[in-house]
């Protein structure tokens, strides 16, 4: 209904205007053209100044009006330490094509009052003026020169990378439509190598996995940054050109295919701290949700976020991610919570090139687990309480030799016989119902003899083992379902005397 109403009154001003000119042809033709178009010059002279007037003052009034909503002014201090560089190179831009936009209104208008065409007053004809030329040249060259040499030095100072020894951490944004994915080092605070080549449902932004820095890397769902730690983003794009835009922080660089660019900045208000200084403010007090009066308000809502500054598609507007700045430990507590992307989705799968090796983490962890099942196992009074699955140990398909990976958790075992002196054991065997029973019964046995002659191979005495195969006659679940038939295929170990 208003936007009706606005087109109709602007519908209404040119029927009145149009009518008025024809009102002013009229009259010309009675009372004479020249005369008519005097008063007519007059009236557009004072009409030229009242909008003068009108103008500058909605300029004004709607800047105090809207001052606490931008960027640079009210609550809206940047929140990174180079970011105030930045605002007074704008704010000094500001302020001096400002003056001059005044000014230059100013005599526009009045020129076109003093100046309107009249009878009475005939132009002067000024062909050159040597020093007006020197002013107005000289002028906005000195005004634009400062503008030039104080930008470069804000610029300077605000793309400048890291250096040499200085402690930094680095992240790294790959941007695509219509998202961001973002990319954090691990405890070596190395970002691994990655190729665009790589890239594939598995690999988002294509790690290279045999590269060991790459193992620790971790993707979260949201941006975790430590308040006054340096930050260094490495920022690239898989697709159309990007930007990585955070406004709170004065951060803003092309994402640009094939192009790593960057942006280092250090923040210097957490989110919380943020939202007090908000919460001064009339404006921010008013609630978050229009429908719910009763709610949570603007300021208690507020989130630092990230945003993509270029129109990259129809779906540039979902290109949002939430920052949080937090107090370091803080940040090392959620730290503490991330997974890294290579245990949690390549570990173990077809495209880990390190799948017959276990790292220095995973054999601490695995030694403690299976040390504290053989604890259990010595203490327990029942047979079957006393037979330990091996979890890792594997055979190449259809035969019965070792893979590599199964030497860690029987070298476990080799240590619990060093460590248990009178401990032995029987080494068994078994395999589920599929196939011939015969050649399942033979395989188990091979099997479990060639754990037998490792152990013996790795020092343990012939005596204090022995080897058994029971093929499926021993189940543990059904062999009715492929998980079922998975559990019955083991090998494992049962204490004997201790």
């Amino acid at each position: 209904m208003t936007v009706l109403l606005g087109l109709l009154i602007v519908l209404l001003v040119v029927v009145i205007v149009v009518q008025i000119g024809k009102v002013s042809e009229l009259s010309a033709k009675i009372r004479g053209e020249e005369e008519m178009q005097e008063v007519i010059n007059k009236k557009q002279a004072m009409w030229s100044l009242l909008f003068m007037i009108v103008f500058l003052l909605a300029v004004s009034v709607s800047g105090a009006h809207y001052n606490n909503w931008y960027l640079g002014f009210g609550p809206h201090a940047s929140a990174s330490e180079h970011g105030g560089s930045i605002d007074s190179a704008f704010k000094i831009t500001l302020y001096a094509t400002g003056i001059v936009f005044v000014i230059t209104h100013i005599l526009l208008f009045y020129f076109a009052y003093k100046y309107r065409g009249s009878r009475s007053r005939k132009a002067t004809y000024v062909p050159h003026d040597n020093k007006l030329e020197i002013v107005w040249t000289a002028a906005p060259a000195l005004v634009m020169a400062f503008l030039v040499i104080n930008g470069l030095d804000t610029w300077n100072e605000v793309m400048a990378d890291v250096k040499p020894g200085e402690d930094y951490m680095e992240i790294e944004a790959v941007a695509e439509q219509f998202g961001w994915t973002i990319r954090y080092p691990g405890e070596d605070n190395v970002l691994g190598e990655r190729n665009y080549k790589l890239i594939s449902g598995d690999n988002p932004v294509g790690q290279n996995w045999k590269d060991e820095k790459n193992l620790d890397d971790f993707m979260p769902t949201e941006i975790v940054l430590p308040v006054g730690k340096r930050i260094r983003v490495r920022i690239t794009s898989k697709d159309v050109l990007h930007n990585f835009y955070l406004p709170h922080f004065r951060v803003k660089m092309d994402a640009v295919p094939g192009m790593p660019t960057y942006f280092v900045f250090t923040p210097k208000t957490t989110t919380e701290a943020y939202r007090e200084v908000l919460s001064d403010y009339k404006e921010y007090q008013a609630p978050s949700d229009p429908a719910d009066p009763a709610g949570p308000q603007l300021w208690e809502t507020f989130e630092y976020e990230l945003a993509c500054a270029e129109l990259c598609g129809t779906g540039h507007f979902s290109m949002k991610k939430i920052v949080k700045i937090v107090p370091e430990d803080e940040y090392k507590a959620w730290l503490e919570k991330q997974q890294s992307y290579y245990y949690s989705q390549i570990r173990g799968s077809e495209y880990d090139p390190f799948s017959d090796v276990w790292f220095e983490s995973e054999i601490k962890e695995r030694r403690t687990t299976f040390k504290g099942n053989l604890a259990e196992a010595l203490t327990a009074t029942t047979p079957d309480k006393k037979t330990l699955r091996f979890e890792y140990v594997r055979f190449e398909t259809g035969s019965e030799k070792l893979t590599p990976v199964s030497q860690y958790e029987l070298g476990f075992l080799v240590d619990a016989m060093k460590d248990n002196p009178g401990m032995t054991i029987e080494l068994a065997g078994h395999t589920d119902n599929t196939g011939d029973a015969a050649a399942n019964q033979t395989i188990s046995e091979a099997r479990a003899k060639t754990v037998y002659d490792f152990l013996v191979e790795k020092g343990v005495a012939p005596g204090r083992m022995r080897a058994a195969g029971y093929g499926p006659n021993r189940p543990v679940d059904t062999n009715d379902t492929p998980e079922g038939r998975a559990k019955n295929r083991r090998t494992e170990f049962r204490i004997l005397t201790q």
